[in-house]
């Protein structure tokens, strides 16, 4: 298992993750993604920031990294940290708890850009999936609220999300 960054020639298998992720969202949660824009993750490709786990030659997880997040986190995005959105498993590859995996590699790529948090959201609601990523070593910090704004993807209209954070001090 390697954690690689995306390349443009990933963008289709990306946006068929994130489309295999929304209907597994709409199987076992009442909140979902509603779409993504292409535009977004090439975007994040050429910004660094789209990440791809290989597991034999082929992509088992992609997930996206920011520094800042402040429709989410609001004053909070003041502190040094690592965003992590949009974790997506090929659903040939879903149990491997790809989640651990991720923020034991955040952890290091935190500390290599100087940052203290590494940070999450999640639609509101769903306390499996909060639970498990408690599991992973996240504190859950609770509900935020936020105003609507077309700066987020749109599953983000309804204006609230649970907030999950791990301090590295």
């Amino acid at each position: 298992m390697k954690i690689l960054q995306s390349t443009h020639e990933d963008t289709e298998a990306i946006m068929r993750l994130y489309d295999a992720g929304t209907d597994h969202q709409k199987k076992v949660a009442k909140k979902h993604w509603q779409g993504f824009e292409k535009s977004l993750v090439e975007k994040e490709i050429g910004e660094q920031n789209q990440w791809k786990i290989v597991i034999d030659g082929e992509i088992a997880c992609v997930f996206a990294t920011a520094f800042c997040d402040p429709f989410i986190w609001q004053e909070k995005d003041e502190d040094p940290a690592v965003y992590l959105h949009r974790i997506a498993t090929n659903p040939q590859f879903r149990g491997m708890h790809f989640v651990k995996h991720i923020v034991a590699w955040t952890k290091e790529y935190a500390l290599q850009n100087g940052k203290a948090y590494i940070r999450m959201d999640t639609g509101s609601g769903n306390d499996k999936l909060n639970n498990y990523y408690v599991s992973c070593g996240f504190t859950y910090l609770g509900v935020t609220e936020y105003p609507v704004t077309d700066q987020l993807p749109e599953h983000y209209n309804d204006g609230c999300s649970s907030l999950f954070e791990i301090n590295l001090n």
